[in-house]
């Protein structure tokens, strides 16, 4: 079979592999019908992911159906419709209980998929844990709907649950990339009073604010951002910022503009260690939430979306085929053509 390869140093290839197995009685086997690169693959082949394994088939946000499973798999079966987990996890041991699934002690738990053994840019991936790792998906929904199910919308919908979002808040989403476009749309569900949308690329806060994502949207460099935080908050600053940048001085930016006693949510993944400047916010009080994507919520993000309440078709701004998708790799890192999202067909 086709797929995309990790070769480290900066490397990738598309290859022949064999065919995924079944090796464990919890695994399932999925033909991909739809795959995309998603800004963690960037990181993997610049060699900013240290656990990445190179020789690994990358990919950890994809579709696909089920075509066997292992003896111990009850929730899923042969023909399913599926949208994958990025996590794997045992379900069983600490974390997993406490729905900390991220950093599941199984010796493939947490990020696992693309990044520690083979992942979904291919034609066939093996998913450990299926019952866990796989969300059936319903029949009114499309595979375009379902395919950012198990990350980026996992990701912002997760970062929403944790940011103590109350009605009428203030919300600011620093980074309008795909997963700061899918927090500002999970962050509509706690029907905050306003979403301040900040991005150097007004493309991209042009979509915010058509599809409704973003009241007021702000360019570093051109606009004043501080001042405008405090201006239409009263002169406290916002409630909830979530940093989903990861930029050069994003994570300075985020608590800058959050008020005192505010919650500052670190959904992006850097590449440089950031400074806790525990002096100059002194007084602020602020709580820090950080880590990755807990994603523990696949089904209800599934329900929501069959019931209309979440979609990110809109994400899709390209298109291609496995064979072009290095090409698509090419356009996606360097941001050419306004690209947001691909969406690669794999299987027809």
């Amino acid at each position: 079979m086709k797929a995309v390869v990790y070769k480290g140093n900066g490397q990738i290839a598309l290859e022949e592999r064999p065919m995924p197995q079944i090796l464990d009685e919890r695994d399932a086997i999925v033909r991909v019908t739809l795959t995309t690169i998603c800004s963690s693959d960037i990181h993997i082949r610049h060699g900013a992911v240290p656990a990445a394994v190179p020789g690994t088939i990358l990919g950890h946000e994809f579709v696909g159906v089920v075509t066997a499973v292992g003896n111990r798999v009850k929730k899923v079966r042969p023909g399913d419709r599926v949208a994958v987990n990025v996590e794997t996890f045992c379900g069983e041991c600490f974390f997993c209980k406490k729905g900390f699934v991220n950093n599941c002690t199984d010796e493939n738990g947490g990020w696992a998929l693309g990044c520690r053994i083979d992942g979904g840019q291919a034609e066939y991936a093996r998913i450990p844990f299926a019952d866990n790792g796989l969300t059936v998906i319903p029949e009114g929904v499309t595979d375009e709907q379902a395919l950012f199910n198990g990350d980026i919308l996992s990701t912002g919908y997760w970062a929403a649950r944790i940011g103590e979002i109350s009605p009428a808040d203030t919300v600011a989403v620093i980074g309008a990339g795909p997963t700061g476009l899918c927090t500002m749309l999970c962050a509509r569900l706690y029907t905050p009073a306003k979403i301040i949308a900040i991005d150097t690329d007004e493309c991209r806060l042009d979509l915010a604010n058509s599809r409704n994502l973003a009241d007021i949207t702000l360019v570093p460099g051109r606009d004043a951002l501080e001042d405008t935080v405090r201006k239409v908050t009263g002169g406290r600053g916002a409630d909830t910022v979530f940093e989903v940048a990861g930029g050069k001085d994003t994570f300075e930016m985020a608590w800058e503009i959050a008020r005192p006693n505010a919650a500052v949510v670190i959904v992006a993944m850097y590449e440089e260690p950031q400074v806790l400047p525990l002096p100059d916010m002194y007084g602020k009080n602020l709580v820090f939430k950080t880590g990755g994507v807990d994603g523990s919520f696949c089904q209800e993000i599934m329900d929501l979306t069959e019931c209309g309440k979440l979609d990110t078709e809109f994400l899709i701004t390209h298109r291609c085929d496995l064979e072009h998708i290095l090409e698509a790799y090419d356009v996606f890192e360097n941001k050419k053509d306004h690209v947001v999202k691909y969406a690669i067909f794999v299987n027809d």
